[in-house]
């Protein structure tokens, strides 16, 4: 799959550099695993103060991988971009193999 300069390889490019801050992640794994979540419930759960949980959740709503939804002063964000778990699902099985063979050839 060779992707040709122009508008397509351009929001590819713009998708994995949204995927690709630490805080992101976690945050989007907290909520693959579960379910929809409040920020607070978030910034707690990834130890992050809720300011800078909502400035990196809001980032990735306007990517459209999550949607959002308030409901009185709390801000829900869900999985929108059906296409994220299992893109997160290869890549983390492909780094885990990775770091096992790693251990197997720093112990052999």
């Amino acid at each position: 799959m060779a992707l040709q300069p122009g508008p397509v390889l351009e929001e590819t490019a713009a998708r994995f550099a949204l995927l690709s801050d630490p805080t992101r992640l976690h945050l989007l794994s907290l909520i693959l695993e579960r379910g929809e979540c409040t920020v607070g419930e978030l910034a707690a759960a990834a130890d992050v103060s809720v300011a800078n949980a909502s400035q990196h959740l809001r980032r990735l709503a306007l990517g459209g991988v999550l949607g959002r939804r308030r409901a009185g002063q709390q801000v829900y964000y869900r999985v929108v971009d059906d296409t994220i778990k299992p893109l997160c699902d290869v890549v983390c099985a492909s780094v885990e193999a990775r770091a096992s063979i790693r251990v197997q050839a720093e112990a052999g």
